[in-house]
């Protein structure tokens, strides 16, 4: 929460404070890079959420990712692949942001121009506007459908040889991750204008696409098993923290649990070349090296 901006667990920013409180608070302090930060998310009831870094209020909460490099699983996480494109595009939007900083703007650029043209194409559907109105933000969103592609191709491009050998080094054979799309063009858009209109929303670009997860040429989706589909995500997750720039925070919840202990000890020994990891566990007998440091958590208190 504290360097995300959000909980993994819910956007619902009511869930977060303890029932009967009006607001509450959530702080982490560390070193980055030689230096002391601290931030801050505050929630009060009402109000939109407050965000510090070093004192200084950032402009969002969300926008602590693009200062603090974190990555987060937990066992929801599997959603990347058994959900729906919808989760996989957010994924790996994200991922182009942490790892194309320049870039990190242009799925919203993308989504604000897409919401602009579903509403014209609503007013039209109306007879509120004229159809020629349309010709603007088609135009638009072309472009910027064209710059999301061409950054999901390179991001995906990037990510792909790590997560290949991450997924071998646990298990998993011949890991691929294929996205197929192709650039929306200003006539593709025109010709399917007519169908556009009577839906009142747009039906083309890559607001619709998918990426496939595969091993040994099986879409993990639909052929993998969950123990499968875990080591994908995992498999994402350490190509990803490869690929930063500085050495990520990685919070893993519960990801020894449906690991076998030669899996758990291949994953021990990559995040220990990594940044600071924190493993929860039900008990310390699942973690197959001495950790630097445990935490017993009983009944609300840690020791």
């Amino acid at each position: 929460m504290a360097t995300q901006g959000f909980s993994p667990r819910t956007r619902q920013d009511a869930q977060l404070s303890t029932c009967g409180e009006t607001a509450g608070r959530t702080a982490v302090a560390g070193v980055r890079a030689s230096s002391q930060f601290e931030a801050t998310v505050t929630l009060r009831s009402g109000q939109a959420k407050e965000a510090r870094l070093n004192g200084a209020r950032v402009p969002s909460a969300e926008s602590l990712r693009r200062e603090l490099s974190t990555l987060v699983f937990t066992p929801d996480r599997l959603a990347v692949v058994k959900g729906g494109p919808a989760a996989r595009r957010a994924y790996f939007d994200r991922v182009l942001a942490r790892l194309f900083p320049a870039r990190a703007g242009v799925p919203q650029d993308y989504l604000a121009t897409l919401a602009q043209r579903n509403a014209a194409l609503r007013r039209v559907q109306l007879g509120f506007s004229p159809p020629d109105v349309l010709s603007p933000w088609t135009e638009r969103l072309a472009a910027a459908g064209a710059a999301l592609v061409s950054a999901r191709h390179a991001t995906i491009e990037r990510l792909s040889p790590a997560f290949a050998d991450r997924a071998a080094e646990l298990g998993l054979p011949d890991a691929r991750l294929d996205y197929d799309a192709v650039p929306p063009t200003a006539v593709m858009l025109e010709e399917r204008l007519r169908r556009d209109i009577e839906r009142g929303t747009t039906g083309l670009g890559p607001h619709l696409d998918d990426v496939t997860l595969s091993s040994d040429s099986r879409d993990l989706r639909q052929f993998g098993s969950q123990g499968e589909q875990r080591l994908a995500v995992l498999s994402l997750l350490l190509a990803e923290a490869e690929l930063l720039p500085e050495p990520p925070l990685l919070l893993l919840d519960d990801v020894l649990s449906e690991l076998d202990l030669g899996r758990r000890r291949v994953l021990a020994e990559r995040v220990v070349q990594m940044g600071q990891t924190v493993i929860t566990s039900t008990h310390t007998g699942a973690l197959p090296l001495d950790p630097a440091q445990v935490v017993e958590v009983e009944r609300g208190s840690a020791r």
